[in-house]
Order: C-alpha cells, then structure tokens, then sequence
C-alpha cells in the first residue's frame, strides 16, 4: 500500500491510495481534481474509485469533475449530498481496492453522514502490517473536526467506540492540516504532557507534519483524553460528555483569538 497526500487549497488534503500489486488506486476527497490526477499520471496507476468522507464541498465537490474525466468510477459515501455518489457504504462494510481491503466507519457528529475508511494491506505475507485511516474532518492530529450535525455524545462515540478501537499503529491521514494549531491549543490545556511537547516541539520545526498513529493520538489529543486529571482541571467538568463538549467550546475560542 502507497499513500500520497495531496494539498490542495488553502489546508486541505486529497489522498491516492495505491495497490502497487494490481497497479490500481482510489483517491479520497479528491476536490481539487487536476492536481490528484496530475499525481495520479505520474504513478501509472488505474483510478478505480473515490472514497468521500463527507459532503463538503472542500472534500466532495471534485467528484463532479473526475467522473467526467473518467467514468464507471466508483464513488463511496453515505450521505446523498455527495456529489455523483453511487455506492453507499454500510458501518464496518468491506470492499477492495485492488488487492487492498477497506471498510467504512460511520463517524456521524461533523455531518451525520461522515465515514472514515480503514484501509489494511491484507496480503498473507503482508499479515495486515500496513494499516491506515482516512479520517476526514472527525479526527485530525492533534484534535477533531467541530461538531456541526451532532453532539458530544456523538463524537465520544466516534473518538472511543469506532476510533479509538482501531490498532494503535494505524496510521492517520486526515482532512485537514492544522497540526500546530490543533497542539498549541492541546498545551493550553495539557501542559505538562511530555508526549505531547516532544510533538508540539517537533511539528514547530516541521510545520506540515500530518503524520500520526492512533496510539499517538491517546498519548496527546486531548479530545481522546478526557478522563485525564489534566484536561479535566481545565474543563472544570468531570462527565467526559461535558469535557468534550467543553473542549470544544475551548477550542473554538482559542481559534477566534489567534
């Protein structure tokens, strides 16, 4: 399995997702089309698919144009708002692409129909080493995407029950690049968390650092830590809904004041 991130627009990332076996690749969120397939040209790989996370048009809007420029793809979601959706995936559904195995995690809270997709090398010398999440705007480094269409309730859900079960050396690629910003606001609240400055500490020097796992993830962000001492001196609140709920509100504000 090969992963290339795409920027595009101003923070955003697009995804191609590459079975170099079967010379096959999906691309996720592709919105800004001309530049996923400019990478995609240079790969020699067959587009088969789209995976969409979510309707946004930052995220989904590209899907116009790319079945235009390559019809009979299959474009994977759950939510009718995405553009030329044809495949609406079920929670923890598997599929392929190429000799890759996906499945798609419901992840309703940015927008009820949010999905993640969990995808493994599933080969039997690879034995499921390759693991990755493409997690949207439900999970970033460092933090989570805001809460639009759902409650706190909804992304504990998401963050311990679907997310946080995954094996902790899942690699993580997400909708978004705001790492820093996403760790400057996790060390107002966490400040003496050494994971947590080590990353803080690294990511300022290497300000395009979207690389995480999920088990990085528990150590420093603080939406995955809310039975933590810690965040819950800062919130004020003990009930992990309202520590969450609080987080964000935190979150929010600390954005409106930078």
């Amino acid at each position: 399995m090969r992963i290339i991130p795409i920027p595009i627009f101003e923070h955003n990332y697009s995804y191609l997702i590459i079975d170099d076996k079967a010379n096959e690749a999906a691309a996720v969120d592709p919105a800004e089309p001309h530049k996923v397939l400019q990478v995609l040209a240079r790969t020699g790989a067959k587009l088969t698919s789209i995976l969409t996370t979510h309707h946004h048009h930052r995220h989904a809007f590209g899907n116009i144009e790319l079945v235009c420029t390559k019809p009979h793809l299959a474009v994977y979601g759950a939510d009718a708002r995405i553009p030329e959706l044809n495949y609406v995936c079920k929670h923890n559904e598997e599929f392929t692409v190429g000799t890759l195995k996906v499945r798609s995690l419901h992840t309703p809270c940015h927008t009820r129909g949010h999905v993640c997709y969990y995808v493994r090398d599933g080969t039997e010398m690879n034995q499921d080493r390759d693991k990755a999440v493409f997690t949207g705007d439900t999970l970033l480094v460092g933090g989570c995407g805001k809460f639009v269409d759902g409650k706190a309730q909804d992304v504990y859900h998401v963050l311990y029950n679907i997310l946080g079960r995954l094996p902790k050396d899942t690699r993580i690629y997400c909708g978004h690049e705001y790492t820093l910003e996403n760790l400057e606001f996790a060390s107002s609240v966490d400040p003496d968390n050494p994971y947590l400055l080590r990353k803080l500490e690294y990511v300022s020097q290497h300000p395009s650092a979207i690389s995480s796992t999920i088990g990085e993830e528990l150590e420093y962000n603080p939406f995955l830590r809310v039975s933590d001492p810690a965040i819950q001196r800062a919130t004020n609140k003990t009930d992990p809904f309202d520590v969450l709920e609080e987080l964000r509100n935190l979150n929010d504000h600390y954005y409106s004041h930078k």
